[in-house]
């Protein structure tokens, strides 16, 4: 497995932090990662074993605003299997927005913002196994909407993570007390457009 390798959709190639069980792309901008079981990527505020070796598939962005969107579809198994889109700046300063397994059985929009410790956020339960999900940023803004159709977006949290001159983004799955999970990374778009209201729905 290549440890770059591009998408068409993505203006620059993607490379790996921790690698993937399995992993295909094609030329329509798709991308499908399998972790292994026990990944995870959370540092826990009681200061329990920190885990940063679920897979992610992450590249530099060359701009400092832009858009990151994908359709994104877990094969759900056990409790917080997820696929995520991830910014990373080191190993203690990084978030990324899921799709997760609620310990309810029942898919969850999941936020986690990492400084340090992790603060860990759920958002909204959903009835498919299928969601957009967006991260934005602006300079030292920083924020994650989801949607249900690609179109309309639902705010889910505005924050930073300070001054990164060097910032990373990507795309991963975790399956932290499962055997492994498949996330397919679909619809995939990288644009430059800023956006004028966080909570509008655009």
């Amino acid at each position: 497995m290549s440890d770059s390798f591009p998408l068409a959709s993505l203006p620059v190639n993607l490379t790996w932090k921790n690698q993937p069980l399995k992993s295909t792309s094609d030329a329509e901008g798709q991308i499908s990662i399998t972790t292994g079981p026990q990944t995870d990527w959370f540092i826990h505020p009681t200061g329990e074993p920190v885990k940063v070796d679920a897979p992610i598939a992450l590249f530099k962005p060359p701009d400092s605003t832009f858009q990151l969107q994908a359709k994104v579809t877990v094969d759900f198994a056990a409790t917080y299997d997820a696929g995520t889109l991830f910014i990373y700046g080191h190993d203690t300063l990084w978030a990324k927005l899921c799709f997760e397994y609620s310990p309810q059985g029942q898919p969850m929009v999941v936020s986690v913002v990492t400084r340090g410790v992790s603060d860990d956020c759920n958002s909204v339960p959903m009835e498919d196994r299928s969601v957009y999900l967006r991260l934005y940023r602006q300079d030292r803004v920083l924020a994650f909407h989801y949607s249900q159709d690609g179109r309309y977006w639902h705010f889910v949290r505005h924050f930073s993570l300070g001054d990164l001159e060097q910032v990373s983004v990507g795309f991963s799955a975790q399956s932290p007390l499962g055997e492994g999970c498949e996330v397919i990374f679909s619809e995939i778009r990288y644009t430059l457009s800023p956006l004028s209201d966080l909570r509008n729905g655009e």
